[in-house]
């Protein structure tokens, strides 16, 4: 009788405490996620030793010549090369395809996965009547439903390689090739910076509620506790983006992004970017000539 009065006890505790331990979880998840994915930046990849100005003019070519492609061997092709590129990158082989392809283009599939049974477009290779209506897939539907899951899958592994392999002050740095407005940069520097110190308050404030933690809550004492540390964190947000903005400016804070890197495209930067355009210009023109 006592065991079974110790196991209902500990299945209570376990159950009071499991949305903190995952939540818990999931915070620290994500900061190390971020971390490792910094790490990758500083390797000495191929990728990791251009400029990232000739990075992002890469991934601009390249995506604009995927997205205008229509062709799924030239898809297909190019996104063995990006495999390629990822391994003298020193980018995880597996990392690389799971972080693609088990996010966008598997949703991609299934926003495409209706057109192809329901936009007729030549003879269908098999019918399914529902009551007045017949549907079915043609050869024409898949392969443009095939052509938008590879265009998909091309774009998003470019623009994790990107990612994976540049550090994200010289991406934001990188925009102004692209005359980007200092606001937004900055906006988008400052948002990067600060999450991860706002996951890092939350993270706190639910082990401090779970060691503090002995009887048993109701569920409406635990929702009580759950609106109350939000509007905790909101207003610690507040009160550091006031503290913030009045320490950059006693710094002198002008509005421009400095990093300690001092770009200069090099011989290599210049060769890397021609050979990015001129496999764009593959794609786009060749893949018109091929499935």
């Amino acid at each position: 009788m006592l065991s079974h009065t110790n196991q209902s006890t500990n299945k209570e505790h376990r159950r009071q405490f499991g949305w903190i331990e995952k939540t818990i979880g999931g915070i620290s998840e994500a900061i190390e996620r971020a971390v490792f994915t910094e790490e990758h930046a500083h390797k000495a990849g191929w990728l990791q030793k251009l400029d990232p100005r000739a990075k992002l003019g890469m991934f601009l070519v390249t995506v604009l010549a995927a997205s205008l492609s229509h062709s799924l061997f030239m898809l297909l092709a190019f996104y063995l090369v990006l495999l390629l590129v990822a391994r003298g990158s020193q980018v995880p082989f597996d990392f690389f395809v799971r972080r693609v392809w088990l996010g966008i283009p598997f949703f991609a599939g299934i926003v495409i996965l209706p057109a192809i049974f329901l936009v007729p477009n030549g003879p269908r290779l098999f019918d399914l009547p529902l009551g007045a209506w017949h549907f079915g897939p043609t050869y024409a539907s898949i392969l443009n439903g095939l052509i938008f899951i590879a265009r998909v899958g091309v774009s998003v592994s470019l623009a994790v390689l990107l990612i994976l392999t540049t550090a994200w002050a010289d991406i934001l740095k990188s925009l102004q090739v692209l005359r980007v407005p200092q606001v937004f940069t900055l906006l988008l520097s400052m948002t990067y910076r600060y999450i991860f110190l706002f996951l890092h308050t939350a993270n706190g404030m639910f082990e401090a509620r779970k060691s503090r933690t002995v009887g048993h809550l109701s569920g409406n004492e635990q929702r009580k506790w759950i609106s109350a540390s939000m509007g905790v964190l909101m207003n610690r947000s507040f009160r550091m983006s006031n503290d913030v903005y009045a320490a950059m400016m006693a710094r002198g804070f002008t509005g421009t992004i400095h990093t300690h890197q001092d770009y200069r495209m090099s011989a290599d930067d210049w060769m890397a970017l021609s050979l990015a355009t001129g496999l764009a210009l593959i794609i786009f023109f060749v893949g018109g000539y091929i499935l």
